[in-house]
């Protein structure tokens, strides 16, 4: 059996799902909670865009699951039965993708290198050409003939493994919500088709055809083709974009995980208790407004690294060290962004506690911490949400912008922060090498377009100054 490997960031990623499930279920039954979520599910934009965003999450959580895999045989006999290499699920699904290394640049879809080279032919002479790669459209005998018909045979092939694969889901998921709801399935359809049904079936299973519909055309291409191109050790842009994805939800994730209790904490403390609470709060979020956010990341970073060289024998491998640097930047970040929200549950609770109800449990002697509880934190937990979900498209694109400048995520990571600065170079040669930079902001964009339609549609649920309008 593998052994299995949690890091750090795959604990708090658990942990983080396992407050969402609790969430869920404390949501349901609360109906003050369960209503605007219900407004959610019926809005066409956020179940289109919750969708996008599952797809992602989905991503993430196969490379959270980090294993080492068994040496072969010969291997074990000398007691040696793991690798030292960590990989997770995501690597293993695209290990086709993973191995197939090539010399250097290669543009998408192609089979030949992106640059000239000196070929040596059949006689002894050598020629100025570009030479083909070991993997992308090694099985054409003839490519500049086939390459046409193969793309787009395979694209079809693709095309219909995900219109089988897309009617039974629809089928499943209509038999299912009218087994619910009891209803034969021609009249679940009817009520889909038709648009009788509260949630939005029809665009999400349009939003989940297309998404299908490019997996599996993409997975057909990788396998033969590297669908992106490679980067400048032969390594596929691809690969590198998926495994980015991970990265990218870990800095949005972790770092609201992280901003959360103090923001909730001292804000709600200093709008309540008011008086030297209150000041003692404001100056410290004051003063650390004050520094620059990226001075003090960088600051931490530079720490880290003296840390980490000066106790290497803790880290016994290269992706230990890069997700502690992760870990330590979702904490600087997390220290830096706690400061808005807090000022925010301030100002609620500085207007809570003067209603007559918070009034009347303090003349009646109910203990501060449960008023807190029961009064103040259930009133003010529309703005934690409306906060969480608009700071995470701000914190995926922090993390690009960090990475940009050398002070983000570890070189060895994959992400797009480092895809990007990477490219820097790559558009300054001739020939330009665009795909990387392309992949990474088609892949970012995606990623921060569809959190920002479902942060929308959550704040218009969850703000009751627009509740109250409608």
């Amino acid at each position: 059996m593998p052994e299995l490997v949690i890091l750090w960031t795959d604990a708090l990623i658990f942990l983080l799902i396992a407050l969402v499930l609790v969430f869920g279920r404390l949501a349901a039954s609360r109906e003050h909670l369960r209503t605007p979520w219900r407004s959610v599910g019926q809005s066409r934009m956020g179940m289109g865009a919750l969708v996008v965003l599952s797809v992602y999450v989905l991503i993430g959580v196969l490379d959270s699951v980090h294993y080492k895999p068994l040496l072969p045989e010969a291997a074990q006999r000398a007691k040696i039965t793991h690798s030292n290499e960590v990989l997770s699920l995501l690597d293993y699904l695209l290990t086709p993708l993973r191995e197939q290394q090539e010399k250097t640049y290669s543009s998408p879809l192609s089979t030949h290198l992106y640059s000239k080279e000196n070929i040596e032919q059949a006689d002894g002479l050598m020629k100025r050409g570009y030479p083909r790669l070991k993997h992308g459209g090694a099985h054409l005998q003839n490519p500049e003939q086939e390459w046409a018909a193969d793309v787009a045979w395979t694209a079809i092939i693709g095309a219909v493994e995900a219109i089988f694969v897309w009617l039974l889901m629809i089928g499943a998921i209509t038999l299912w919500r009218g087994y619910r709801a009891g209803y034969s399935f021609l009249q679940q359809c009817q009520r889909i088709i038709f648009r009788k049904t509260d949630i939005p079936w029809h665009v999400i299973f349009i939003v989940l055809g297309i998404i299908l519909l490019l997996a599996f055309v993409a997975a057909n291409l990788g396998v033969k083709y590297h669908l992106l191109g490679t980067d400048k050790v032969g390594e596929d842009v691809f690969y590198q974009a998926l495994k980015s994805v991970r990265t990218g939800l870990v800095i949005g994730t972790l770092t609201t995980l992280i901003m959360l209790p103090a923001a909730i904490m001292m804000g709600i403390m200093a709008g309540y208790f008011r008086g030297w609470v209150d000041d003692v709060i404001q100056y410290i979020y004051t003063t650390l407004s004050s520094i620059p956010g990226v001075l003090l990341i960088a600051a931490a970073i530079l720490m880290l690294h003296v840390y980490m060289n000066e106790h290497s024998e803790e880290f016994t491998s290269l992706i230990e060290r890069a997700d502690l640097r992760l870990l330590f930047l979702c904490i600087i970040l997390g220290v830096t962004s706690w400061t808005g929200l807090c000022r925010l549950l301030r100002g609620e609770a500085l207007k809570l506690r003067e209603l007559d109800y918070v009034q009347a449990a303090q003349a009646f002697g109910v203990r501060h911490f449960t008023i807190i509880i029961r009064h103040i934190l259930p009133n003010v937990l529309h703005i934690v949400m409306i906060s969480v979900v608009l700071d995470f498209s701000g914190l995926v694109l922090a993390e690009a912008v960090l990475s940009y400048v050398n002070i983000g995520v570890d070189p060895t990571m994959n992400s797009w922060g480092n895809m990007i600065n990477s490219a820097r170079l790559e558009m300054a040669r001739e020939p330009i090498v665009w795909w990387s930079l392309t992949a990474a902001l088609i892949f970012m964009f995606t990623l921060v377009l569809a959190a920002n339609l479902f942060s929308d549609v959550v704040r218009d649920a969850f703000d009751p100054s627009l509740r109250g309008g409608k």
